[in-house]
């Protein structure tokens, strides 16, 4: 089979850094994810982040200024020249100072560069990283008629996270822009672990592992799901895209001004706990961790998760049940900057099982690029929203054998709707039951909308 990388040029990037070579531990957000490597192996999915960007037209009559500014970002963020030392219990970074790059040349043809820029970054990601050797990005330039049109990157998830991600392509974007950056770069990956190493850094490890502890102690592991024979792969994943959830989450976040994240929080503990028959419900959710001081613009993986815990006994309306979720997320939010073996240390000392088999409470993962509550242009009559849930689809997609979570929600940009996305153990949940539970994450955001 001819593949978009099967009968490309190559181009080298050479690079050369003011800053001498270093080393350095790994971050908490390395750590974590390194643990959850040696526990279920390498996934792909789970460590690959794919991106493209546009050319502009000025640099589109210049090609040498494309491969001058991949070079210069290289220059600028020491992350992206990190690469991890295996010796040992656990890795360590080492920073290079001078390197090349090889870069895939992919000739558009007649094609849609965009569309060959999506599927070239299929393919870079479809290679596991050899994270001793690999620079953490791949990157390569998609061409028409000997012009450059897209920049294709593929991020290791081991050395950023996404919004470290967003972060380097928009200095890719100024250098193409206008040949320089004059700003000083935020902290990079080996900055951020040697902060770490910090007292202040490891007695806020201290306190957040004491918050899981104690959130963990009052979460039930049992729930009312009936157990049934597996599928095989056991774990299923079902896609709901919604225009009419997209615009419920909007109305609720702009009347009880919040953020869409924590309605759809609100949401998913909702469902999860008719599903589980608890009152009291656990959400994992990720945290990118820069409100910290210093860190907003940290090109590094600070990412962690988080876990906040959903009283859900009183009024389950969204006008009272939203306040006490922002109450509670905040909070998880503040425990979610932790050493991950501090956490585990915490949990076999209290005697409760961390990171073992398949985690009974539910992981919900927002990974939309844009999560604003903007109204402007919607159509916020009860009747055209309710009207546009005959528009909802629903697909399955993956089918997975070894997965951390029983359950797990991801939401998604979709051009056509807001995109909710499950993935489920089929011991407890039918595929069946996927369609059910996400058209019931739909029906909880559309209702909450219009009745309070």
């Amino acid at each position: 089979m001819v593949t978009e990388l099967s009968t490309v040029g190559r181009r080298t990037v050479s690079f050369v850094a003011p800053d001498p070579a270093r080393t350095a531990p790994i971050t908490w957000g390395q750590r974590a994810l390194w643990m959850a490597l040696r526990r279920h192996g390498a996934s792909q999915a789970m460590f690959a982040l794919k991106r493209h960007v546009a050319v502009p037209r000025r640099a589109r009559s210049d090609p040498e200024r494309v491969y001058a500014a991949i070079a210069a970002l290289m220059v600028r963020h020491t992350a992206l020249r990190t690469r991890l030392e295996l010796a040992g219990d656990e890795p360590r970074q080492r920073v290079a100072d001078r390197g090349e790059l090889s870069v895939p040349v992919v000739p558009a043809g007649s094609a849609d560069p965009v569309a060959v820029a999506q599927r070239v970054a299929d393919e870079l990601a479809a290679e596991p990283f050899a994270h001793a050797d690999d620079w953490p990005q791949r990157v390569a330039v998609v061409t028409r008629d000997g012009v450059p049109h897209q920049i294709v990157v593929v991020f290791s998830h081991t050395t950023v996270d996404f919004r470290a991600a967003e972060l380097v392509l928009r200095d890719l974007r100024l250098l193409l822009a206008r040949g320089r950056i004059d700003s000083t770069p935020g902290l990079q990956s080996a900055d951020v672990a040697d902060l770490e190493q910090r007292e202040s850094h490891r007695r806020r490890s201290v306190r957040a592992a004491a918050y899981w502890v104690e959130v963990t102690r009052r979460l039930s592991r049992d729930t009312r799901m009936p157990q049934r024979e597996p599928a095989t792969p056991r774990f299923r994943r079902g896609v709901l895209t919604s225009a009419a959830a997209d615009t419920a989450t909007r109305m609720l976040a702009v009347r009880h001004r919040t953020t869409t994240s924590t309605v759809l929080l609100a949401a998913a503990a909702l469902v999860v706990g008719e599903c589980s028959g608890n009152d009291l419900v656990g959400i994992h959710t990720m945290v990118n961790n820069r409100i910290l001081d210093g860190y907003p613009e940290a090109v590094a993986k600070l990412n962690q998760l988080a876990l906040v815990p959903v009283e859900l006994t009183g009024d389950r309306r969204m006008a009272y049940l939203l306040p006490r979720v922002w109450r509670a997320a905040l909070d998880g939010y503040r425990h979610a900057y932790y050493d991950p073996q501090t956490l585990s240390d915490a949990f076999g000392a209290a005697g409760l099982p961390y990171a073992t088999g398949v985690n009974p409470h539910c992981y919900l993962n927002d990974i939309r690029l844009s999560a604003d509550s903007d109204l402007f242009g919607r159509d916020v009559d009860e009747a055209a929203v309710r009207g546009a849930l005959a528009g909802t689809t629903f697909r399955l997609a993956e089918r997975i054998e070894r997965f951390t979570w029983r359950t797990r929600i991801e939401i998604v940009d979709r051009p056509d709707g807001l995109g909710l996305a499950l993935t489920a153990d089929t011991t407890y949940l039918s595929t069946d039951d996927i369609e059910r539970f996400l058209r019931a994450l739909e029906a909880r955001l559309v209702d909450g909308a219009f009745t309070g």
